[in-house]
């Protein structure tokens, strides 16, 4: 399964309403925290959480990532051949770029998302690069992450969070859809290496900030 432009992510992952569903994509900026944890109450296992990665945190993003690529090599436009080759200063700027969570579980990286500016607007934060560790998958951890992403999300001022997945896609759509988010008509061509020439993504948006043309969001208050 997949999203578009993203990896591999939780089978089963049940919403606050319930239900299925794999997201992700990638792509964004913004400005990380230093470390600033989310709370992440509906991760669903005891001994998970998310946590937001600080620039000094850059090896444990760049070990999440290359795994990510080297396991769900047909998920990214990267490739791990590629990125195993970036040298400190790409990694530190990467992180400067925009923010970058992952999921833990008993002090182990499972998992990992990232939040950035969509189209520039600062009001405005997209979800990316969502990924999900095979041992985790099945475990809540792709719908911590996406909760975590929404809550830093509200934090920052942002008052709507897009998340482009597969059109095709049925089970990410669900995911999307049980979470909050709503189809949109916006469309793209999907990059990810394992999508097919002349396959497109569409937009998904979740409202943070009252919207009275808007579904309310999920409890992220």
């Amino acid at each position: 399964m997949r999203t578009g432009r993203a990896a591999n992510y939780d089978h089963r992952v049940p919403g606050l309403r319930g239900g299925p569903g794999q997201p992700s994509n990638r792509r964004g900026q913004g400005v990380p925290s230093s470390g600033a944890r989310c709370s992440c109450d509906h991760v669903g296992v005891s001994d998970s959480g998310a946590r937001v990665l600080s620039e000094g945190d850059w090896q444990v993003y760049r070990d999440l990532r290359l795994e990510a690529l080297r396991e769900s090599s047909d998920g990214f436009v990267a490739s791990y051949d590629e990125e195993s080759q970036y040298d400190e200063q790409f990694w530190r700027e990467r992180m400067r770029r925009a923010r970058r969570l992952i999921a833990e579980r008993n002090g182990e990286a499972v998992g990992v998302v990232g939040l950035g500016i969509h189209d520039q607007d600062p009001e405005v934060g997209e979800i990316f690069g969502l990924w999900v560790a095979p041992g985790a998958r099945g475990s809540r951890v792709a719908w911590g992450l996406v909760r975590a992403v929404a809550e830093q999300a509200f934090a920052d001022g942002r008052r709507r969070l897009y998340f482009w997945v597969g059109s095709d896609n049925g089970p990410a759509v669900a995911f999307a859809s049980t979470f909050g988010f709503r189809p949109t008509s916006e469309r793209r061509l999907a990059r990810a290496a394992n999508e097919v020439d002349g396959a497109d993504e569409v937009a998904m948006v979740l409202p943070l900030a009252p919207d009275p043309s808007s579904v309310m969001n999920p409890r992220l208050s």
